[in-house]
């Protein structure tokens, strides 16, 4: 799966005309549905001339299903929602809405053209888009000497961990995130390394956006 870094504020952004008919595509990252619907009236806001504001967004996937919603926003059913939809699921997004904005130019597109027009307003957006591959990761909790921190950092990144936060008091504990497909290799390399001393413990799972 993928996701777009672009935040709400400063979404990706991209346009082109057909037969005298502007279309705008705006994309960005989301946390939840609720976002996209506002993120759409903030395009709509920025422009209340226009005609149409047709989005999709997806949501989710990290163990669960994926979330799902559209809008044709007045165009004929199925000619502006779901092209922008079947962009994303192409794409394989999540947790991002891509709008597409349309400024009518007076003369009609047909369903065929619509559905071209929104399916490129969407791409176009996409493309303009800086975006991340989503990784599951296993999350830790470790606890360790000082003296063993320089090591065990350096053994975090040999498998692509990273860091999430730490605490030092007499001792160091660390909260540190490890890619899925190494999460195996990460247990038996801290226990070979310090004679099972340090014992990482698992505390969940979370997604983690590297960017492309």
């Amino acid at each position: 799966m993928q996701t777009i870094l672009d935040s709400v504020d400063r979404p990706a952004h991209d346009a082109f005309i057909e037969k005298k008919s502007e279309f705008i595509g705006d994309a960005c990252h989301i946390e939840s549905l609720d976002d996209a619907l506002a993120f759409v009236q903030t395009i709509r806001d920025l422009h209340p001339k226009a005609r149409h504001v047709a989005y999709a967004a997806v949501c989710g996937g990290s163990g669960g299903r994926l979330a799902e919603r559209m809008s044709d926003d007045g165009e004929p059913s199925g000619t502006a929602g779901k092209p922008i939809l079947d962009v994303l699921r192409a794409n394989e997004m999540t947790d991002c809405v891509v709008a597409v904005t349309r400024y009518f130019g007076g003369i009609l597109l047909g369903s065929g053209g619509l559905i071209r027009a929104y399916s490129t307003g969407a791409s176009i957006a996409v493309k303009a888009a800086s975006k991340a591959r989503i990784v599951p990761c296993r999350e830790y909790r470790v606890k360790l000497d000082y003296p063993q921190l320089g090591g065990f950092q350096n053994l975090l990144a040999s498998v692509e961990g990273e860091q999430a936060d730490a605490q030092y008091t007499d001792r160091v504990v660390l909260s540190v995130v490890v890619p899925m497909e190494h999460a195996g290799v990460f247990e038996a390399r801290v226990t070979e390394t310090f004679n099972a001393t340090v014992s990482p413990q698992p505390v969940g799972t979370s997604n983690r956006p590297v960017r492309l």
